[in-house]
């Protein structure tokens, strides 16, 4: 409840009575069901980005997650209150065991209480966060993208990217290091191995580097298994980085680059469409055409068929794409002076798609 604050008396003598000023107490965020109420080290859960509509995007989320959850896992199960332990029964004249009960009794009907789904403050605008309880993320958000991009079904307005978040730690460089050492064992320590890419984002953060962090899970990654290589055509694995004040979220995640960097506008659109391509994309097949043009194939210039076949022109081999590399990934090493075995592992997330605002 907001206390007035009363001004002091003026010195001037005069009879004016001082104006109260009302000052309005924070109001703190509430979680149904218990919990913790904004993004901490320790959780699971999926980041979701949106454009300027939180509310409209946590509705959207709860939708598409309990669609997709209640297929994968199953409905979702409830206890009745008629069917929450209770303290009562027994009649124990044990006043230490009765304390002792009632606790437990107090654990397990908040463990009821949580749900499948719960979302938390994430410290970023345009950002949600839900936590998740009881299912692995990044199956869940795969099979979604995967289901998406096969029907290419539109079945969301506002949201944009929705990335599995596998773990959470603090978001100091020792204390990723120390994490990410076990994290990634299970994608990368030999005899696991595979192609990789690493992505970051940070918001609201000023004390990370980008090009640290890149350098040191990447140093990791090539320590667990000397046969990981790095691959930012099409590879297996994308370790996706994500940094929100002081929290570090991490996840392994497949078919990132099939999937349009898991943005649920871009998966449903077809990739033969000039108009849906990424503007890099649109340029290289503008010249694509022009090439044909000039090689001497004047005899389809005047056919209507000519624009269709121009449709198909996009830059699928790994010359074109490598072409189209950041110059700042090789520029990353030769400034950190990082090992020459590590330099082809530290890459950079590309610059998004023009819808895909994160």
């Amino acid at each position: 409840m907001a206390t007035p604050v009363q001004q002091p008396p003026q010195s001037g003598g005069g009879k004016r009575k001082g104006k109260a000023q009302y000052v309005p107490a924070k109001r703190a965020r509430r979680c149904d069901g218990g919990g913790p109420r904004q993004l901490e080290p320790g959780l699971q859960g999926i980041l979701i980005t949106c454009n300027m509509n939180e509310r409209r995007c946590l509705e959207e989320a709860y939708s598409l997650l309990n669609e997709y959850g209640d297929d994968v896992y199953g409905p979702e199960k409830f206890t009745d209150k008629d069917q929450q332990p209770s303290g009562s029964e027994g009649g124990d004249d044990d006043v230490e065991a009765a304390l002792k009960k009632e606790v437990g009794d107090l654990k397990a009907s908040t463990e009821m209480r949580l749900r499948r789904f719960q979302s938390v403050e994430s410290g970023a605008n345009n950002v949600v966060f839900i936590r998740t309880l009881g299912i692995e993320p990044e199956k869940l958000v795969h099979h979604i993208l995967q289901d998406m991009y096969k029907t290419k079904k539109k079945k969301t307005r506002v949201i944009l990217r929705m990335l599995p978040i596998s773990g959470t730690c603090k978001a100091f460089l020792e204390d990723m290091k120390k994490y990410a050492e076990t994290f990634l064992e299970p994608w990368f320590k030999a005899p696991n191995k595979g192609t990789f890419q690493i992505v970051y984002k940070s918001r609201n953060n000023s004390h990370m580097n980008r090009e640290e962090v890149i350098k040191e899970l990447a140093g990791i990654v090539g320590s667990l298994n000397s046969e990981n290589k790095v691959d930012l055509t099409n590879p297996q694995y994308t370790v996706v980085v994500e940094i929100i004040k002081a929290v570090c979220c991490l996840s392994v995640v497949k078919d990132y680059m099939l999937f349009r960097k898991y943005n649920l506008q871009e998966v449903v659109k077809s990739a033969k469409d000039p108009s849906q391509l990424n503007p890099k994309q649109a340029a290289q097949a503008g010249n694509g055409r022009e090439a044909k043009l000039e090689s001497g194939d004047t005899s389809n210039q005047n056919d209507p068929a000519e624009g269709t076949n121009n449709q198909q022109v996009v830059p699928a081999n790994s010359e074109e794409l490598e072409q189209t590399k950041p110059i700042s990934e090789t520029q990353v090493v030769n400034e950190g002076g990082a090992k020459p075995e590590l330099a082809s592992q530290v890459t950079e997330e590309s610059e998004s798609n023009g819808n895909d605002v994160s």
